[in-house]
């Protein structure tokens, strides 16, 4: 199709229209916000709806199988669907990972890379004025360091009502047997604290109440920038730069690297949540040996007896890996038992899949999936207990609850215990208006979520 086709079909006057889904993490979002104001920035106009605009580009998930087939998946229904005149590109985790078996599995105009995402302009503006590629496809994957979005003058949040998830570092330069993002991002790169700090005072004046500090290991922050105690240093800034936003949460630390000043710095905060999300992913000494990951678990239990002693009011999110290469039943019944005994407050639960590139898959994928998912149901169900009984001690303590949504006689929130998207609600029913604090008292518990009433507003609201 030429130029000037393309041009009369969607009307000469019109500027062209992107439209841009975004799969798996927080981070991948974060890119897709920035991609979507470079293609702003060129001229470019967004479309929530994939059939009036003319490129569709798809920020995909590489992470694992389950994620891959979700990207995959969404690539083939845009490409059933598109018209002759629309382009349909590949963008993120699995464009960088894996290229090639994209554009074996789906008929693509190009693919961008992770580590290639500022150029998202130059690449669209090129594939829509050249003619389909008839087979062949444009690509922009290079293997080189992650670029920060300061460096395209963009920020490096995302806003979804009155929270924002804002990067502080990407990539990830553990050694995990399991894990693709070191061969997907590469080492990591983290943000300056300026940058950061830039950031979160725009979000301040934009009104927003909660920052989820968002990285591949938080507790990893500054180790490139030569920084000691990195994490604790950025929040020190963050409290003293934006004391309008009283919440500020902090995802993806790493065991063992919960230091004491890190520790300190939450505890005497009251804007920093009581809340750590710290993936173990099991509880055997053998198979995190097998994993690469750290092993002394009766280091696991004194740092979080420490933390629960120094936080009384602590919430604890953990991850598990069921079915890893090898993992007996005995060293599944140590991990269910590991459960049982600590009691975390959030808990979440993933089969093993083999990644490839990865250490882990030169090992035999010797657990049968049918082992793996009765495993990882045992689990959850071990835990769905826990959290009942967790939540039943909440009813009659008042929490302050954000307040997100609210319809159909409910309003639906989150407490300090619940990040977004991946933990319980707090459920009250009456229609209230949303994006605000209040105080909520519990009065009723549910297996992950917690109904209450509001008693009086959070002077924060």
């Amino acid at each position: 199709m030429s130029k000037n086709r393309s041009r009369k079909q969607r009307g000469a006057s019109r500027p062209f229209r992107f439209y841009i889904a975004s799969l798996g993490c927080p981070k991948n979002t974060v890119d897709s916000n920035d991609m979507a104001l470079l293609l702003q920035r060129a001229g470019y106009q967004p479309s929530l709806d994939p059939q009036r605009a003319d490129v569709l580009i798809v920020n995909t998930c590489g992470f694992i199988a389950a994620a891959r087939q979700e990207s995959l998946d969404t690539l083939r229904d845009l490409a059933e669907q598109r018209r002759p005149h629309q382009r349909l590109i590949a963008a993120g985790c699995w464009a960088q990972r894996d290229p090639a078996a994209l554009l074996a599995a789906v008929p693509l105009d190009a693919v961008i890379g992770t580590r290639n995402w500022p150029e998202i302009a130059a690449l669209v503006k090129q594939t829509l004025h050249a003619p389909h590629r008839g087979g062949s496809s444009l690509q922009l994957v290079e293997d080189r360091l992650l670029r920060m979005p300061e460096t395209v003058a963009l920020p490096g949040y995302v806003i979804s009502g009155r929270s924002a998830y804002l990067k502080i570092s990407d990539g990830c330069s553990r050694g995990c047997a399991f894990c693709a993002i070191p061969a997907i991002k590469g080492p990591t790169v983290s943000r300056t604290m300026e940058a950061i700090v830039a950031d979160a005072r725009q979000l301040q004046e934009l009104g927003v109440l909660e920052i989820n500090l968002i990285a591949q290991d938080s507790t990893f922050y500054g180790h490139d920038l030569g920084l000691q105690d990195g994490l604790a240093q950025l929040l020190e800034r963050l409290t003293a730069a934006v004391p309008r936003i009283p919440w500020i949460r902090i995802l993806y630390a790493f065991p063992g690297f919960i230091t004491p000043r890190l520790i300190e710095v939450i505890r005497r905060s009251s804007q920093i949540l009581p809340y750590i999300d710290l993936p173990l992913q099991h509880a055997h000494p053998a198979v995190l040996k097998r994993m690469r990951r750290p092993h002394d678990m009766d280091e696991v239990r004194r740092t979080v007896a420490h933390l629960r002693e120094l936080m009384p009011e602590l919430a604890l999110r953990t991850t598990f890996i069921v079915g890893f290469p090898g993992e007996t039943e005995a060293e599944f019944l140590t991990l269910l038992d590991f459960v049982n005994e600590m009691r975390f407050d959030r808990v979440g639960v993933f089969t093993y899949s083999h990644e490839a590139g990865t250490p882990a898959a030169q090992l035999d994928d010797d657990v049968p999936p049918q082992v793996k998912e009765e495993r990882r149901e045992a689990l959850m169900l071990s835990q769905q207990t826990i959290s009942r009984q967790l939540n039943f001690a909440l009813v009659g303590k008042t929490l302050p609850v954000l307040l997100e949504g609210s319809g159909d006689g409910l309003t639906v929130g989150r407490s300090y215990r619940d990040a977004p998207e991946i933990d319980g609600l707090v459920l009250i029913r009456e229609e209230l208006p949303p994006h605000r604090i209040v105080n909520v008292e519990i009065t009723e518990a549910l297996e992950y979520d917690v109904i209450g009433r509001v008693v009086a507003a959070s002077p924060s609201a």
